[in-house]
């Protein structure tokens, strides 16, 4: 009798337990995917945390949908993405993830400044159209379906340059790894040669003053959603003209015409934004390391090691702030003309000092920004345009105000006749940013630095 008791308690605690993971869990029973017709399916469910099988909290299954929708549209190889759940009963439901693929093979003729960015060129360069380089760049992102990419680029112009590279399919099973080859080979007759008052120093020419050859391996690996880890081994060369190295014999030190060397690189990220194409919530950490110069035999004996903190955060009511952290340090204290870089290079700069090269062995940078989002919409184009990867017009802006103070060490300030270096530089304003297709952002900034100089500064880059 007991025995009957005790099996009938068990199994109405049996059914109580059923009933309640059922008013409170779903079972996923298979995720579909729809759309893509290039890109393979294990590249999809690679940046998905759900799979099938899977048991999911109904009061979070949107939750979990966006996060894993936010993945794989980082992935780069979609337009749009939406995943969404259909329900087959009360119990069970099919994930459903519907991609639009980006258009993958690109053959665009180029064109663009060989100055740092276009406020230097329209402001210091007098907007001179010789400054430009031109030719033809193919690349297609996705050869195989893999997430594999292939670039040729061929320019001529104020600097021509011809690079090819090609980065593998993964190597395992699990996805993890990538293999990656390339060389690029470049030459200058107008060229920096050094600079002074924390300006560039040009040296004009009519005849071949700098030529440049980088041939370079690296070994990726993706751990999880948010882990990523980069090996790179190249061989460079740099062959200057004796008229360079007499105008700066610095460039290379010790006035040589010519700096060989093998150089081993490292670098980490840990990246949780929401989106990497413009972020608005999350973090992302990074850290590099380089050494140039793996024997004596090498042209050149430096360590660089830098790293980045960076955190975005919503405020409410379209409201978003977000700031960044970077610094470096190099190693020795002398370094040649050519790896010596502070503040100033891509985007490492105090924004007001838009027009300066600030060089030095160590520096150290912060960056903030307070932003509100006018809109952020999608716009379906096919009514006008039915080419698919054009015919959905992502667009969003945002009004923004920033305030940066950077700091960098010069320990041969006299080489440059440096006005900045060795200062606390301070620089703000305001702004307005424009996001686009295919990772376009395109700003608007008035800035103010704290020698009270004040401009209007754009910028139109691709980020990832």
């Amino acid at each position: 009798m007991t025995q009957r008791l005790f099996f009938v308690c068990f199994l109405f605690l049996q059914i109580i337990h059923y009933q309640s993971f059922a008013d409170d869990f779903v079972i996923v029973r298979q995720v579909k995917i729809v759309g893509n017709i290039r890109t393979k399916e294990k590249i999809i469910f690679r940046d998905m945390a759900i799979k099938a099988g899977d048991s999911l909290q109904k009061a979070k299954l949107t939750d979990v949908l966006e996060a894993d929708r936010k993945k794989i549209f980082n992935t780069n190889l979609f337009v749009t993405v939406k995943v969404s759940s259909e329900e087959i009963d009360n119990q069970q439901i099919d994930v459903i993830v519907e991609v639009k693929e980006r258009l993958y093979l690109v053959v665009l003729p180029v064109f663009y400044l060989a100055d740092r960015n276009f406020n230097e060129w329209w402001y210091e360069r007098g907007h001179d159209l010789k400054r430009t380089i031109y030719g033809i760049y193919g690349r297609h992102s996705n050869l195989t379906g893999n997430n594999d990419q292939l670039k040729i680029r061929a320019e001529i112009g104020f600097i021509p340059n011809f690079e090819i590279a090609y980065s593998t399919p993964y190597l395992d099973k699990t996805l993890q790894t990538t293999f990656s080859i390339g060389a690029f080979y470049g030459i200058n007759k107008t060229m920096v040669y050094r600079t002074w008052q924390d300006k560039f120093q040009f040296a004009e020419s009519e005849d071949r003053q700098r030529e440049r050859l980088n041939l370079y391996s690296v070994i990726s690996r993706r751990t999880g959603f948010f882990q990523n880890q980069f090996l790179q081994i190249s061989y460079n060369r740099t062959q200057i003209a004796d008229t360079i190295a007499r105008l700066n014999p610095n460039y290379f030190l010790k006035g040589n015409t010519q700096q060989k060397y093998l150089a081993i690189s490292y670098s980490y990220i840990y990246d949780r934004r929401d989106n990497r194409q413009y972020a608005l919530k999350g973090y992302r950490l990074s850290f590099d390391a380089i050494k140039y110069g793996l024997s004596a035999r090498s042209d050149i004996n430096q360590l660089n090691l830098s790293g980045t903190i960076s955190q975005y955060f919503p405020l409410g009511r379209n409201f978003y702030g977000n700031y960044s952290l970077r610094g470096k340090v190099s190693f020795p204290e002398k370094q040649p003309f050519l790896q010596t870089q502070g503040l100033g290079y891509r985007n490492d700069l105090v924004r007001g000092y838009e027009l300066y090269v600030i060089d030095g062995q160590s520096y150290g940078l912060v960056k903030t920004n307070f932003k509100y989002q006018m809109f952020d919409k999608i716009f379906d184009l096919s009514r006008y345009l039915k080419v698919k990867q054009f015919n959905t017009l992502p667009l969003a802006a945002y009004i923004n105000t920033f305030f940066d103070v950077g700091y960098v060490k010069n320990n041969f300030p006299e080489l440059n006749n440096t006005k900045f270096a060795n200062k606390w530089l301070v620089g703000g304003g305001i702004g307005l940013d424009v996001v686009t297709w295919y990772n376009v952002v395109g700003r608007l900034n008035y800035s103010l630095n704290a020698v009270g100089e004040k401009r209007l500064f754009f910028n139109l880059s691709r980020e990832f």
